[in-house]
């Protein structure tokens, strides 16, 4: 029996999460990201591609080493999957010039990315940055 593609991709993005963000393992990210990566959310300043993803899990990492990543909710159909996740740790780098605070903190985000082969081929998301926010000022 032939897997359905809403079985197969998200089971990539479950790998994605555990290997890039819980693990940090950067070095695998071609495994996971096409090199020619479409992310509609790419901050000004920030490369394109499969750079741009890179640099994006390298800051998180930076700012939050210990953190943790939780899927909450998975939804996929056809090439298209969408998570809302949570990453968790404790700021003690800089994150995106925002000087270390030492304080916990919880960022909620909402992805949803289209699958060609087995790599992301697009991403768009959001990312709770004014809770974030409050979390370390507060």
């Amino acid at each position: 029996m032939v897997e359905p593609a809403e079985t197969h991709n998200k089971e990539r993005q479950r790998e994605l999460v555990r290997v890039l963000q819980e693990q940090g393992h950067l070095d695998r990210l071609e495994e996971f990201i096409r090199e020619d990566v479409v992310d509609h959310e790419r901050r000004d300043g920030m490369p394109g591609g499969a750079d741009g993803v890179r640099t994006v899990f390298a800051a998180i990492r930076q700012g939050f080493p210990d953190h943790g990543a939780e899927v909450v909710h998975m939804i996929a159909e056809g090439d298209l999957v969408a998570t809302y996740k949570t990453l968790t740790g404790t700021h003690t780098g800089e994150f995106f010039g925002m000087p270390p605070t030492g304080k916990p903190a919880t960022i909620r985000i909402m992805d949803f990315v289209r699958y060609d082969d087995g790599k992301v081929a697009e991403h768009w998301g959001l990312v709770d940055l004014a809770g974030l926010q409050a979390q370390l000022e507060g």
